[in-house]
């Protein structure tokens, strides 16, 4: 199991900022929780930054990249 770390991100949709636990892991990940506040699917993209520190980036799901 990774480490456990809190941070405020803003929702896609909504706008709105809210806490979330995030597990850091030996790799980048991506999965689909639900807005806090509106309930809708949010992306979540975390991986390793430059700086090593970890990097979490969100977005709706019609969002491609």
């Amino acid at each position: 199991m990774g480490e456990l770390i809190e941070t405020d991100i803003a929702c896609p949709y909504c706008g709105e900022i809210i806490s979330v636990s995030v597990e850091l892991l030996d790799e980048p990940q991506e999965y689909i929780e639900d807005c806090q506040v509106c309930c809708q699917p949010i992306v979540f993209h975390v991986q390793d930054a430059i700086d090593g520190s970890e990097r979490v980036s969100v977005h709706s799901e019609n969002e491609t990249f």
